[in-house]
This record gives C-alpha cells, sequence and structure tokens, in this order.
C-alpha cells in the first residue's frame, strides 16, 4: 500500500440527477456542492465531474491526486458513468496520469453505505441503505444472498467496524424496491413532483399521513408491495391509476390514501429489518439511501427497535451523498486510513462562505428597496419573540442536504398559534397541513419529547410529551409529533447561542426553523438570499456574522 502524507484530497462526484462534488481532505469533506443550489432548479441531470472542473482552478487542482464516483452505471445499463461528457473525463484521465494519481468506482450502495457509517462517530454500527434503486458494479464477497454484479439493488445491510463496510444481504429489485413504492405513490396517485425541476415531493405524501384512517387502503398497498409492482408493471399502473381517481373524491380519501401507503411502507420496512436486528443485535444504526429522508419511518425505529441504542442518519443521504461516501470508501475501505470524527473535524455546512464585501455588493444592487442597520443578536432574538416576527437568517457555509440547519433558515417564534398559516402566507406557499420543525437545544429534549434522540439534521419524527404541546403550536403536527433538530454548541455555535437568547427571553429553548427558500432549492448566495426576501413577506433578512439587519423600504 502506498504511504501517503499530509494534505491527501479526494474529489468525489455524482452524475446525473442530486448533481454534486465533493472534497475529502484527509478524511473530512471541506467542501461538497450541490448544482441545484446554483442552477434554482431541484435535482437536474448533469455531470456531477464537469461542475467540480468549472469550480476550481488550475493551481487547486494541482493538490488533487485521486477522483471517485459512486453511480457507474450510465443511463442505458452500461458500465460508465452517468451523463458523462467526454471532455471533463479526458481532463480527468490527463490529470491523473500526471500526477500519478487514481480513479475509482465505488458502487452505488457501496457509497450509500460508506457515507451512513463514516459520516457517523460509531465504532460499529449495522448499516442500512433504501432507495429508489442504484446499479452495482463489483461482485461482493461474504454476502449471504446469491448477488452478481450489473443488477439493480434498492435494499442493503452491511457491517461496520472500525475503518471497514462489510455487505451481509442485498435486495435486488425484483425483490423489494420501497424507494420506487413512494415515488409511484407520489407520481401517480398524487400528481406530485419526483424530480427536477421541482423536486422529489413525497414529504406532503408524509405529511398527509398523519390525518388518515391507515387502516382503510393498507391492504391493497401492502399486497403491492409484497407483489413488488412499484415500476412501469401493468398491474401496478392499474394499482396507482385507480387510487389516483380516489384521492380526486376528497381531501379526507387522499388523506386515508397517503396513510394507507405509508403504513404499508413500514410494516414491510419493518417486516425486512428485525430478523436482521434480531441476529446482529446492533446497539447502533446507520442509515442512508434516499428513502430514509422518510423521518416519519426513522422516528418509528426507535418504537420498533427498543434495545437499539443510537440510530443515526448522514445529513446527505439521498444521491447527492454519494460524491461524499465513494470518497469516504477509497479513503478508508481502500487506503486503510484511520476514522475522523464527524463533528470535531467537519460538519454538515459544507457549502460556500461569503465575506462581508460580497453582502454589500448585493445589498447595494438593490438599495432602493431595502433598509439596513447594524445590530447584535440579542436584538434579533428579541425581534423573533415579538408580533409574529418571520426573520431569515444567512451565515456560514450553507448546509449540505434536504434541511436548513441554522445557517440558511427561516425562523419564528414557535408559541404563536398563528405562525404555521402566516409562514405558509408570507413565504412557503405550501399545503395548510404541511407541519414547520423545531430546533431545540439538546439537553433540553428529554423535557419536551417522549423520547430522548439525537437528531441533528432533523432526521427523525418524535412525538412531543402531552404536556407542553399547547406551549409550542406551531411545531406540533396534528398527531403531536415534530421533525426535531437537535442542536449542541459543537454542531452549531451560533444557533446554539441564539436558541439559549430566545430562551431567556421566551422560556422555550426552541424555534421554528424552515429552509429559506419558496418552492425553490435552499439559497446559496447572499444574492438568492436577497432575491427570495423580496419576493416573499420575510419581516427581516439577517446576515449574521456582520450583523446586518435587512427590512423592506415601506
Amino acid at each position: 500500500m502506498e504511504e501517503f502524507g499530509v494534505d491527501m484530497k479526494i474529489v468525489g462526484f455524482q452524475s446525473g440527477h442530486d448533481m454534486s462534488y465533493c472534497i475529502l481532505e484527509d478524511g473530512v469533506p471541506i467542501i461538497h456542492e450541490e448544482y441545484e443550489r446554483f442552477l434554482r432548479e431541484k435535482e437536474p441531470l448533469g455531470d456531477g465531474l464537469e461542475w467540480f472542473f468549472q469550480n476550481i482552478t488550475d493551481k487547486e487542482l494541482d493538490d488533487i491526486k485521486y477522483f471517485t464516483e459512486g453511480n457507474p452505471f450510465n443511463r442505458n445499463g452500461k458500465y460508465g458513468p452517468v451523463c458523462s461528457k467526454k471532455e471533463p473525463h479526458q481532463k480527468m484521465k490527463n490529470h491523473v496520469a500526471k500526477v500519478g494519481g487514481g480513479h475509482y468506482i465505488v458502487s452505488h450502495h457501496q457509497s450509500h453505505a460508506a457515507n451512513a457509517f463514516f459520516s457517523s462517530n460509531y465504532d460499529d454500527a449495522l448499516i442500512i441503505t433504501i432507495d429508489g434503486g442504484g446499479n452495482e458494479k463489483h461482485n461482493w464477497e461474504d454476502v449471504e444472498t446469491e448477488y452478481t454484479g450489473g443488477k439493480g439493488t434498492s435494499f442493503t445491510l452491511w457491517e461496520g467496524s472500525g475503518n471497514k463496510i462489510k455487505p451481509i444481504h442485498i435486495y435486488q429489485d425484483s425483490d423489494l424496491n420501497l424507494g420506487a413504492f413512494y415515488q409511484s405513490v407520489t407520481g401517480k396517485v398524487f400528481g406530485m413532483s419526483i424530480g427536477h425541476p421541482y423536486g422529489f415531493q413525497g414529504g406532503t405524501v408524509m405529511a398527509m399521513a398523519c390525518m388518515g384512517d391507515s387502516s382503510k387502503y393498507f391492504d391493497k398497498f401492502y399486497e403491492i408491495l409484497k407483489g413488488n409492482n412499484t415500476r412501469e408493471t401493468f398491474d401496478g399502473m392499474m394499482d396507482y391509476y385507480k387510487f389516483g381517481e380516489i384521492v380526486k373524491k376528497s381531501e379526507q380519501e387522499s388523506f386515508d390514501v397517503a396513510a394507507g401507503a405509508q403504513k404499508a411502507f413500514e410494516v414491510i420496512t419493518r417486516e425486512t429489518l428485525t430478523p436482521y436486528i434480531e441476529k446482529y443485535n446492533p446497539k447502533n444504526l446507520c442509515l442512508s439511501g434516499g428513502v430514509v429522508l422518510n423521518s416519519v419511518l426513522v422516528g418509528k425505529m426507535y418504537d420498533w427497535f427498543s434495545d437499539v441504542e443510537n440510530i443515526y442518519v448522514c445529513p446527505v443521504p439521498y444521491d447527492s451523498g454519494l460524491a461524499i461516501g465513494s470518497a469516504q470508501y477509497i479513503y478508508h475501505q481502500v487506503f486503510d486510513k484511520p476514522r475522523v470524527k464527524w463533528n470535531d473535524n467537519s460538519s454538515p455546512y459544507l457549502g460556500r462562505t461569503y465575506d462581508e464585501k460580497s453582502v454589500w455588493f448585493d445589498l447595494d444592487k438593490v438599495s432602493d428597496k431595502v433598509i439596513h442597520e447594524i445590530v447584535d443578536d440579542d436584538a434579533v432574538a428579541m425581534l423573533l419573540s415579538q408580533d409574529d416576527n418571520v426573520i431569515s437568517v444567512f451565515g456560514g457555509g450553507s448546509e449540505s442536504g434536504r434541511r436548513a440547519l441554522g445557517n440558511r433558515s427561516i425562523l419564528a417564534d414557535p408559541r404563536s398559534p398563528d405562525m404555521k398559516d402566516i409562514i405558509n402566507e408570507k413565504v412557503k406557499h405550501r399545503q395548510w397541513f404541511r407541519p414547520f420543525a423545531p430546533s431545540i437545544t439538546r439537553e433540553d429534549v428529554k423535557d419536551w419529547f417522549e423520547k430522548d434522540v439525537d437528531s441533528p439534521y432533523m432526521t427523525a419524527v418524535i412525538k412531543f410529551k402531552e404536556e407542553v404541546r399547547d406551549k409550542v403550536p406551531a411545531v406540533v403536527h396534528f398527531d403531536g409529533t415534530a421533525r426535531l433538530q437537535t442542536v449542541t454548541e459543537n454542531d452549531n455555535e451560533w444557533y446554539y447561542n441564539f436558541i439559549k437568547k430566545f430562551e431567556s427571553m421566551s422560556g422555550v429553548p426552541i424555534v421554528l426553523n424552515t429552509s429559506f427558500n419558496d418552492r425553490e432549492p435552499i439559497v446559496e448566495t447572499p444574492e438568492h438570499a436577497i432575491n427570495c426576501f423580496l419576493r416573499t413577506n420575510i419581516d427581516y433578512l439577517y446576515f449574521r456574522e456582520y450583523g446586518i439587519l435587512v427590512s423592506k423600504v415601506i
């Protein structure tokens, strides 16, 4: 094995949908950029390697020796990069040859599993990856099932120990595909978007489910999943079209259909996982793949598997995270480098940062539309606690992943009974039943929620304790739950201290947090932030690093 010195940099890239690239330095992701944040359209197709070369200088490229990708098949099912273009791949080959580096192709679910485990701080775990399907290149050894590479998989299980992961069981598409099922329900039944340019809207179905009678249509959805009519089969199409007619009858019928689909989805997941939980008796679970964005499902796992102590979902579990996972796999598994602690050395805030000069430059362009003043965090926390103000916050590197975690967030007072409607009317323009999330200081979770869990990336839906629900009605869903974000000083020092300031004024260690956007990707640049602020009715925009509080000219 070659000896590597300090500052070893690996570029991972994801092509196809969820296009992105990352740079891993000594095992730590130092940047992860998703193309949709700049295009301002969700889930575009494209070449992640080309996107990388567009954003790096020749001098910066000199420090990079290795390239990885975690989506090894093109759209025709043949081996090769997805949506690859000749020029960037030739440029990579020339560079690798020049510096004596390498180009590695890691299988789809290998990359998901690596991202799940190596982004956690667990020394050992059972790893679960669930998505809508990914093609695999490698014939993995020591797998319990007969499996040949090059076929579609959508559900895999792995053991993680130290700096290595090992596959346990691989489900092929023909066995089970939970991701395709939820896509079909979202798209064919409810007629919602499942990709570019509006993104996957399965979260809306998930929100509807808590208001329906899950028993009414459970049996049929369970039958569909058991028969795996989740792809473009004739029977599957007919089933979905029939449900598509049912949901048009009334809002309650649509809630009942959503509830039945979500319940079948949960039951099949539990039935599939239980034998492995019983066999391996893990203390820790690590989850990845687009399906685990279903935070209701993740929250239920705490009830199903009570002997499991910790459940971790990486910040970028969907395919954009393959850029990170493939690089992590090569660094740890192939190069045999030791683990790094994610929250000590890295964070989910892997986007670009912007200096004060760039903020003022973009503010000057709209000087006739905005006014600004220099304030401190105490003044902003006071504004948040008064008059049902809605405040957008911009600072630090943008969050990688689907959830805003305090750097590109819209914040509001959770105590207001009208706040959910206010934000929907002023900013988000979403369905009335969509919930908003609470950010809560980690040490206070036990006093507010039925389960004292870590959820730093807003990945688990947990029930509020009944006696406190009326204190924060803006963040309590109709079934008493919330998709919480737990915040520590190590996670995000500014956000943690801001919540503490708000608590000192309100008595509540919780703020309402939703992503800084309006039916578009989360804002990335100061210009995006200003544009979103101006075309919505957000009350204030706070560039927190520079104390710049922006309001509109009346």
